[in-house]
């Protein structure tokens, strides 16, 4: 006779990566929507004051001041609209099922099958390093053209201010827009800097994550739970944002650049491109641009995924990551 438990079961040991994926998609679907205002303004900031713009010859990039996070946040709510927040928060939803499902379940595969714990259990954090870079570049990889849409969604309202026409109306309108300039490959604009921040990131999300997490288990009282997933979240979203904040910002710049119709950037030839006229004409701290909001997302979004992720894996009867 099947008891109780071993139903409960079925489904995760049958499918475990189909069942991960699942777990992870719906979690990170869950805090991207908590945390996109913080998104939002993160890429508002990150593309004002462009160098590049001005030697282009777009003179309404001058027009928007710098302002802190919090001023253009207000600034989004009085000018556009409180619901304007999240434009763009539909791609990101999907950004997000396609690329966390993926790199979660890739770093579990490469931590159990691949690189392999030690034989006391520990994965070394060299590994675990190798893991998180791999994973992250994978997942971002396939869901960069998601990526390229949520970014072009977001800057829609700075565009009607402008006074510039829209270019895209909707999640449907900007693939057949990106498609049809730029064809196939144009899904993948700005993918190498999309895969470089995605490995920077997961570096110090995943890695930092499982890391710390390791650590306080081995090392102190605490248990597998609500207080060690927590703590183990909050230096994962602070590394996190150390690292990939430059990478993020050279990736939102050439993915919101203007394109020839052949689909290649006006701006920009490269990302390497970019970080030179950037770091030249605004300054290396211009690569730093965003890193508060940026950072006061990843930390919640961290906090939140995590927390969720964990526990649904232990309602659904998954292991602990």
């Amino acid at each position: 006779m099947v008891s109780q438990g071993d139903v409960q079961l079925a489904l995760p040991e049958r499918w475990p990566r189909t069942s991960k994926f699942i777990l992870s998609a719906f979690a990170a679907a869950v805090a991207e929507i908590v945390t996109f205002p913080l998104d939002l303004t993160k890429t508002r900031l990150q593309i004002q004051g462009e160098a590049a713009q001005h030697h282009y010859g777009q003179a309404a990039a001058s027009s928007v001041p710098y302002r802190g996070m919090v001023r253009t946040a207000a600034g989004i709510v009085r000018e556009e609209g409180l619901l304007k927040l999240w434009q763009g928060a539909t791609p990101a939803v999907y950004r997000h099922i396609v690329y966390s499902g993926v790199r979660m379940v890739a770093y579990e595969q490469l931590r159990e099958s691949v690189l392999r714990r030690n034989e006391d259990g520990s994965f070394p954090l060299w590994k675990s390093v190798v893991g998180g870079m791999a994973a992250g570049a994978i997942g971002q990889f396939v869901a960069s053209p998601t990526d390229l849409v949520k970014v072009q969604m977001q800057m829609e309202g700075r565009r009607r201010l402008e006074g510039k026409p829209p270019r895209v109306h909707g999640v449907y309108q900007a693939f057949v827009k990106i498609l049809s300039e730029g064809g196939i490959r144009g899904l993948w604009a700005g993918w190498v800097p999309n895969v470089q921040r995605a490995a920077l990131v997961n570096m110090g999300d995943l890695t930092t994550y499982d890391s710390v997490k390791q650590f306080l288990l081995r090392n102190t009282p605490l248990s597998d739970g609500s207080i060690c997933h927590s703590i183990a979240s909050i230096c994962s979203g602070l590394v996190a944002a150390s690292l990939g904040t430059p990478a993020d910002v050279i990736k939102t710049r050439i993915m919101n650049q203007p394109r020839d119709q052949e689909g290649r950037g006006l701006l920009y030839k490269s990302s390497i491109d970019c970080l030179i006229q950037s770091v030249r004409g605004e300054g290396f701290m211009s690569l730093y641009k965003g890193f508060v909001p940026n950072w006061m997302r990843m930390a919640p979004w961290s906090l939140v995924f995590w927390l969720t992720y964990e526990q649904i894996r232990r309602t659904s009867g998954v292991t602990s990551f």
